[in-house]
């Protein structure tokens, strides 16, 4: 598997144990794994797989690595889990991705340049540790 260079990290810690911080994860995931976008996006963006992200990795209770690919971009999220103490889980999600050529880095620039990455990865990470809870 390709080694992609490292974008960020954000952390989220949840109240509640990791079997059911996992579990929320994984609720969280499953239908936008399963799910595909609209044709001539996927078509317009060669977009694969079709949902954006394919389950890549998937150790239970630890790690769960989600990859895609498309004309701009190849991309990982994978999310940690660390169990921090009774009722106490750090969720981590790390983002690494290669923006290839100039529209690659015109991409780069209005995705992770403007920070709505950053409110990306903030809102997956609330939902997640609320659902948990």
């Amino acid at each position: 598997m390709e080694t992609l260079p490292f974008i960020d990290e954000h952390t989220a810690e949840v109240d509640a144990d990791v079997d059911p911080t996992w579990m929320a994860l994984k609720r969280f995931w499953a239908p936008r794994v399963r799910g595909s976008a609209p044709a001539l996006f996927v078509a317009a963006w060669r977009l694969e797989p079709v949902a954006g992200f394919a389950i890549a990795e998937e150790v239970p209770g630890e790690r769960l690595s989600l990859r895609g690919k498309h004309r701009f971009s190849r991309y990982e999220l994978a999310f940690e889990l660390d169990d921090i103490g009774p009722g106490r889980t750090r969720l981590r999600a790390r983002t690494s991705a290669v923006f290839p050529g100039a529209l690659g880095a015109v991409y780069r620039a209005a995705v992770i340049g403007t920070r709505g990455h950053v409110l990306a990865v903030s809102w997956m990470l609330r939902r997640i540790a609320a659902a948990a809870s």
